[in-house]
Order: C-alpha cells, then sequence, then structure tokens
C-alpha cells in the first residue's frame, strides 16, 4: 500500500505509529517492507535487506547492526537487540571482537550501552570498536539482565577505507536546495511538519561562516527500516539548545520530495546523497546519516542510521572543546 502524505497533523503521533509497525515487525524476525524503488534517472535499491542475524544459542536474541560502513581504526558500532518477545532494554551488554580472516588480529571486549529512542519504542547499543584490519569480523555480544540473558553474534565487514567522508577529511562542499532556492517547503522534505530552520544555509555556505555543522541526509516520510528514527525531529531538538553556536542542515535523500506522493518508484536522489558516496553504499536503501563537522569543515564524528540526541549533544562539546 501506498504511503500518502499527510501534513502537517499530528507528526509525533504518526511518527509512533510507524514505530510500533517497525518494531513489531523486528521483534518477529523480519525485516520491514517497503515500496519498490527504482527511478529512472538515478536507481535505488529495490528493497531493504534481511537485517537481523540468525540465534546463536537458546535464548532467541538476535542483532540488527545500525552501523554497516566500517573502516580500519576506530569506528562508532551500534546495534539493536531482539528477543523472542520484544526488543531488549537491558542498560548494558559486553561486547567482544573476533577476527574472522587469516593471521592475528587484535580483537577488545568493551561494554555498550543503551540509548533509547523517543517515544520509549525502540533504542539500540553503541560502543566504540578499534579494527586493526580489514576483513570479516564478528562481535560477541553477552547479555545479563533479570529478564533476558544470553548470546548473540554480529558479522562485520571492516574496509581498509570507508566509501564515505571520513573523519578528519573534508566532505564535498554541497549546494543543497534551500528555502532562498527553491518556492515551497515541499521542494525540501519529506517531512510530515518540517522545521524551516534546517533549511536556510547550504552546506558550503555553512563551512565558510566558520562555525561547527551538522548535516542530516534522511527522508523523514520513509522512515521505516529497523534501525531509522526520528532524526530530522532530533536535529531540530539539538538546535534549540544550540542556537547561534552551529548550523543544522537537513538535506533530503530524494530530490523530488513534492513528486514522489507516496510512491517511490517516482523518487530521484538528491545530488549531494551521490556526492557524499553515500547512495553508492553497498545494500544501502535510504538510511539516514549524520555528520558533525567542525569549525574547518573537516568531519568531527560521523553517525550511520538513528544517532540519539545525548550522541550529538557530546559530538558538539568535542568541536567546542577541539577550537
Amino acid at each position: 500500500m501506498a504511503v500518502q502524505f499527510i501534513r502537517p497533523i499530528a507528526r509525533n503521533t504518526i511518527a509512533v505509529l510507524l514505530f510500533f509497525v517497525a518494531t513489531l515487525a523486528v521483534a518477529c524476525g523480519g525485516a520491514v517492507a517497503t515500496a519498490p524503488t527504482e527511478a529512472p534517472a538515478t536507481p535505488v535499491q529495490s528493497e531493504v535487506p534481511a537485517a537481523a542475524s540468525p540465534a546463536v544459542d537458546g535464548s532467541g536474541l538476535k542483532t540488527i547492526v545500525a552501523t554497516k560502513e566500517l573502516g580500519v581504526g576506530k569506528q562508532r558500532v551500534a546495534f539493536l537487540l531482539t528477543s523472542p518477545k520484544a526488543l531488549v532494554k537491558v542498560p548494558e551488554v559486553m561486547v567482544t571482537s573476533v577476527f574472522l580472516g587469516e593471521g592475528q588480529a587484535a580483537g577488545e571486549t568493551k561494554s555498550a550501552g543503551f540509548h533509547l529512542w523517543p517515544y520509549g519504542v525502540r533504542g539500540s547499543y553503541v560502543t566504540e570498536m578499534n579494527f586493526d584490519r580489514p576483513g570479516r569480523w564478528r562481535l560477541d555480544i553477552i547479555v545479563e539482565g533479570e529478564d533476558v540473558r544470553g548470546k548473540a553474534e554480529a558479522i562485520l565487514n571492516v574496509s581498509e577505507q570507508g566509501g564515505v567522508p571520513n573523519i578528519g577529511s573534508i566532505p564535498p562542499l554541497s549546494r543543497n536546495k534551500t528555502l532562498q532556492s527553491v518556492e515551497s517547503m515541499e521542494k525540501l522534505t519529506t517531512d510530515f511538519a518540517p522545521d524551516p530552520d534546517l533549511y536556510q544555509i547550504t552546506v558550503e555556505d555553512a563551512v565558510a561562516t566558520g562555525k561547527p555543522t551538522v548535516v542530516v541526509f534522511a527522508s523523514p516520510g520513509f522512515c521505516t527500516s529497523p534501525t531509522c528514527g526520528p532524526q530530522t525531529a532530533t536535529l531540530s531538538e539539538l538546535k534549540s539548545g544550540h542556537v547561534g553556536e552551529a548550523n543544522f542542515i537537513h538535506v533530503e535523500i530524494y530530490e523530488n520530495p513534492d513528486e514522489i506522493q507516496g510512491d517511490l518508484t517516482r523518487a530521484t536522489l538528491s545530488q549531494p546523497i551521490q556526492d557524499w558516496g553515500i547512495s553508492d553504499l553497498p545494500d544501502w536503501f535510504n538510511e539516514s546519516w549524520t555528520y558533525v563537522l567542525d569549525s574547518d569543515g573537516r568531519v568531527y564524528q560521523k553517525f550511520e542510521g538513528y544517532v540519539t540526541l545525548e550522541e550529538l549533544e557530546e559530538a558538539l562539546q568535542g568541536v567546542a572543546a577541539k577550537g
């Protein structure tokens, strides 16, 4: 069934309903289905790949990896955990990295803390792992909660160098569309109730201000994958606490949001999503990416999939401390 655009009623209500539908699908062990998305001008992936890893013991725990684009070095690793009954929300789990290729590699054991997402429906575990060589890695995840105990695994593919702008690099200075370059908000975003402040400046002009910049690439109207969350709403909340301190930009994934009308077969990808290499990632569908740039326009931190307000606050504080 095609998703119809509803403007601008009860955005939170719509988001909650989408979250509950997606959560039920995840808890039942399946990927969230979406409409086929192939556009003549710029092809889009035709389906969301299956996300949950198989269970490895009697607990039935499964892992949904949010961070699939990983490179050598320190990397943010985020994942969701599901049990046969529901999403796992134990405050902390232990994660051990194991290299599956030839030769020895330095694995490590770290704790991963649970980050609750808005509306209290979903949440992800986040930690930082160091991968000292490219190849296939396995994460062994131990859960020891009051109501759920067991082991889960996740397989990761670590590349020598990722396909998107890396930490420390200067990304493309995109001339994304703004309210000054188009005649209506409908041409800028699929958001049901967009925040106009997020569409005031291009990435190029933002970097020229000498302030930190937070850029979110997302399609709010088609946020349906297990690792997708209300990223633009979180960006607006972040902006409200840092008025005048940084630039905040939402770049819609799709070039023609006003023409889609719930049918992604009409969609074409925006130029910035191609320039930044996001659309070329293996198995990418329309998952969000968030970048925090320092005052020189270099990538200070990057986030694949939904990132919480807490993590974004920490990144902005890090940029401020850097000076």
